[in-house]
């Protein structure tokens, strides 16, 4: 592989997790088009991009860094979630799996911080 990044188990749950959300998000009513649609993409893919870009950086510090940014992005799809499971745009078994899905990921996430 061509990115130390790809080599990475968080990044590669992370991409798998973003893409789930993706199809997730299409389910949204038109009207969250512009709001929690986008919110919960962008956070879900952030979580992604920062731990790409963190790893690709030039000291351990801004890796930490990347990943705190990560573990934040992790976060908010988990707060989307909560706003989607509410407004009733999602069931509660697809909540509670992507709820348990991205606690993992952002223990793993903190983990490999704790690690540098």
């Amino acid at each position: 592989m061509a990115f130390k990044f790809e080599d990475l188990r968080v990044w590669q749950i992370s991409l798998n997790l973003s893409n789930e959300v993706d199809i997730l998000a299409k389910g949204f009513p038109k009207i969250e088009l512009f709001s929690l649609t986008t919110q919960i993409k962008k956070a879900a893919d952030s979580v992604n991009l920062n731990i790409a870009e963190g790893c690709m950086g030039q000291s351990k510090a801004e890796f930490s860094r990347f990943l705190t940014y990560s573990v934040r992005s992790g976060l908010e799809v988990v707060s989307c979630l909560f706003m989607a499971l509410s407004r009733k745009y999602i069931s509660e078994p697809q909540f509670k799996k992507l709820y348990d899905e991205y606690e993992s990921l952002c223990k793993m996430i903190s983990k490999l911080k704790s690690s540098l």
